[in-house]
């Protein structure tokens, strides 16, 4: 997003117009389905290589003949990749085609898989890892080709459907991946990824069409490697942090060195004519606490997948684990997901009559109120179930909500990089939840024979953080403004879209 670039306002009736789009802009509604379902399949290919990996984790020091702190090199680059790229791609976007960058990310993703597939040691698989987290921008990049392209009436509930996902694919994705690696080589797993990858380019290539919508301008090149120095330095400082010790020097001096650039880069934005970030449209009231929330909500969704596979797989001995394998802890989760995409279309309804602020607040809530429930209810299999499912359509309501929020209050010209900066502060919520979860569950802990296990105290503490978490998002998104504005058009003849800003309800 550019501050000096000539894209038009949000509240602009002729914002496609002006940013050249052609009468034929949009696409047929016969097609528009088809352009969704792939799209939302594209989506789901990203999210299940993300989870692919996790059986292997435990196994990945002997497969690839590395020390065990050495072989979380093969997660971490992924986390770093992913949250490089991402602001990166959706500004790369907005300025060449977001179809061309979707495919960029795609093939990217499928040469990624390959790389991994034909690895036995952890230099190539590091390097894998780190092409397929390049991909993450498929969903923010996914979405804002729907707001161009769609009719507006298709466009709240493609856009929460492509928002779900990324819930879906990492639901699936683990009881998929148990069920390849108990049964085939571990190179299958990223074998499947990279057909998946192939499948989803051919399909784009086919029935997605490109974007006319450009905001022009010069790429930021000194912006984008300050953001991406900061982000490196802060999310390998929270990644690493249990590893190297919190206190540590090395720990210390990242968050210090990240904390330092980012005010740096901070200050440079607002300076350069053409900035990778536009600071002055993400401090806009409903973008701002729609991102900051975001990060609360990321959060807290994601404590969810930490502690269940724990909970399922710990022994019955300790009188609260069940005793279950990967992949029916997997199956346990699956359920989250496939709530998630059956949420889409009430999470676009509810954004159609009282606007997506009301929905997020929905969202926030329903997922406070399934960890509590899981504070109470965690003996029993179908408990867990039930709890996951809670959950997934908490999850569904806010991920859809989101993105209506983050357009209702950018030019569409700066869609993709809007998006794509809402993709990163969710990201962020997550790598902050698992190095908090893992804090509180090392410090947690009882002693079971020789090991010493998290305990059910600890486990109900990593699900309470999850619901005050979920409650703080609630409080965030309060705070953004109860009023409907004319969202930017995403039809050719300019002719405004219903407003999908914050509702008029609190």
């Amino acid at each position: 997003m550019s501050p000096g670039s000539t894209s038009p306002a949000p509240d602009e009736p002729a914002a496609a117009k002006s940013a050249g789009v052609p009468a034929e802009g949009t696409v047929a509604h016969a097609r528009a389905d088809a352009v969704v379902v792939v799209l939302a399949f594209a989506g789901i290919v990203v999210s299940l290589m993300q989870t692919l990996v996790i059986p292997l984790v435990p196994e990945l020091p002997d497969l690839l003949h590395a020390s065990a702190s050495d072989a979380t090199w093969a997660v971490t680059a992924t986390l770093l990749a992913s949250a490089v790229a991402t602001p990166v791609f959706g500004r790369l976007g907005d300025m060449y085609g977001k179809r061309r960058l979707l495919l960029l990310s795609l093939a990217l993703l499928t040469a990624g898989s390959v790389v991994c597939a034909l690895s036995d040691t952890l230099a190539p698989m590091v390097v894998g890892r780190a092409l397929q987290g390049v991909s993450a921008g498929v969903i923010p990049l996914g979405i804002s080709i729907m707001r161009d392209e769609l009719p507006v009436e298709k466009l709240a509930s493609a856009t929460a459907v492509m928002s779900a996902s990324l819930g879906v694919g990492g639901a699936l994705g683990l009881p998929a991946a148990a069920l390849l690696a108990d049964h085939f080589d571990w190179h299958m797993l990223f074998w499947v990824s990279a057909a998946a990858g192939v499948v989803a380019t051919g399909l784009v290539l086919a029935l997605v069409p490109e974007s006319r919508v450009r905001s022009g301008g010069r790429f930021d090149v000194a912006g984008a490697l300050g953001l991406s120095a900061a982000l490196v330095c802060l999310l390998l400082a929270i990644s690493k942090g249990a590893q190297w010790g919190w206190a540590s020097g090395t720990t210390l001096g990242l968050f210090g060195a990240g904390a330092v650039i980012l005010l740096a880069w901070g200050a440079f934005q607002l300076r350069v004519p053409y900035a990778l970030v536009d600071l002055r449209v993400a401090a806009r009231r409903q973008v701002l606490f729609t991102n900051l929330a975001s990060v609360s909500f990321g959060f807290s969704m994601f404590a969810l997948s930490l502690v269940m596979p724990q909970l399922l797989q710990l022994p019955t001995a300790t009188g609260y684990g069940l005793g279950k394998s990967l992949l029916v802890s997997g199956l346990v989760l699956a359920p989250q997901g496939l709530v998630m995409m059956a949420t889409a279309p009430l999470s676009a309804r509810i954004t159609r009559a009282r606007g997506p602020k009301v929905t997020l607040m929905l969202g926030t809530v329903t997922v406070a109120a399934g960890y509590v429930v899981n504070i109470a209810l965690m003996s029993q299999v179908w408990q867990l179930v039930l709890v996951s499912c809670i959950i997934g359509a908490g999850v569904g309501l806010g991920y859809g909500a989101m993105p209506a929020l983050v357009m209702g209050a950018v030019p569409v010209s700066e869609t993709a990089a809007a998006n794509s900066l809402n993709s990163l502060m969710r990201a962020v919520g997550t790598s902050v939840s698992s190095a908090v979860a893992g804090v509180v569950l090392a410090q947690m802990t009882l002693t079971f024979g020789a090991a010493r296990l998290p305990s059910q105290n600890g486990f109900r503490t990593v699900m309470a953080i999850g619901a005050g978490a979920a409650l703080l998002a609630l409080a965030l998104a309060s705070f953004i403004p109860a009023r409907r504005a004319p969202a930017p058009s995403a039809t050719p003849q300019g002719t405004p879209e219903p407003a999908l800003t914050s509702g008029d309800a609190t």
